[in-house]
């Protein structure tokens, strides 16, 4: 594997898209596919979902209020960690459906994944994405 920012940028796409796929339908099967069995989760509920049935169980939690969905990763900057794991960080911007498409929502969160390769599929290691702060918090 060649490490470097192009392949992480090619890696972060290919979970982007089937990010959007998932949510395009609003799947909680196939958002928990996306992450390792052992993933740590930081989303936008106030819980911290570990492992996936918790993963599963937090975008099932959205079923009734979301249609779909889609993610923008922009602004990302690459880490690796090691040869079958890296670090992607910057923004997401976010349009969700709401139940019965009679509305939309956008939201911009800041980002940070872990994606690893799992039996040789890159994968969702650890997601974390908040709000930005509106002020520091001294």
């Amino acid at each position: 594997m060649n490490l470097n920012t192009a392949t992480a940028r090619m890696i972060l796409a290919e979970i982007q898209a089937a990010w959007n796929a998932a949510a395009s339908t609003w799947n909680p099967d196939a958002f928990a596919a996306l992450y390792t069995e052992d993933a740590l989760f930081f989303g936008g509920r106030p819980d911290h979902c570990v492992g996936g049935a918790a993963i599963h169980a937090y975008f099932a939690s959205y079923q009734d209020v979301l249609e779909s969905a889609t993610l923008d990763l922009v602004d990302q900057h690459f880490l690796w960690l090691a040869d079958d794991c890296f670090l992607a960080q910057g923004f997401g911007d976010f349009a969700f459906v709401l139940e019965g498409g009679k509305r939309t929502s956008r939201a911009r969160m800041r980002t940070t994944l872990v994606i690893a390769q799992h039996a040789s599929v890159w994968k969702i290691r650890q997601h974390h994405f908040s709000v930005p702060p509106e002020s520091p918090p001294i």
